[in-house]
């Protein structure tokens, strides 16, 4: 079972990457999907997930109107396009995955934000 995350990196303050989290070894769409973020010293944050029956979408209010999830099942992949971004975004984004009793998180990708 793999989660790879990628497309972070260093962006300038209003920028505009898009993350990937790739999926291998399950039944991908099967499961809901979510973005968490955790930076130094501060509790891990979902901030994004998308239901895998009806692909309804959940964002949180630190980053609502910033973001938009979404998946593409025949790539087993979710996709985190994330807009006008801010110094204080910078973090580590991570991937989930849930479904029932089995839950996989993928290692992370650095985003950092320059102002």
């Amino acid at each position: 079972v793999q989660l790879a995350e990628s497309g972070g990196g260093l962006v300038q303050a209003g920028g505009s990457p898009r993350l990937s989290c790739a999926a291998s070894g399950f039944i991908f769409d099967a499961y809901a999907i979510a973005w968490f973020r955790q930076a130094p010293g501060k509790e891990r944050e979902g901030i994004s997930c998308i239901r895998s029956t009806d692909g309804e979408t959940y964002y949180a209010p630190s980053m609502k109107g910033r973001i938009t999830i979404s998946r593409d099942n025949a790539k087993n992949t979710v996709y985190l396009q994330m807009n006008s971004l801010k110094p204080e975004d910078t973090t580590v984004y991570y991937c989930y995955a849930d479904y029932r009793n089995r839950r996989y998180w993928g290692q992370g990708t650095q985003v950092t934000v320059s102002s």
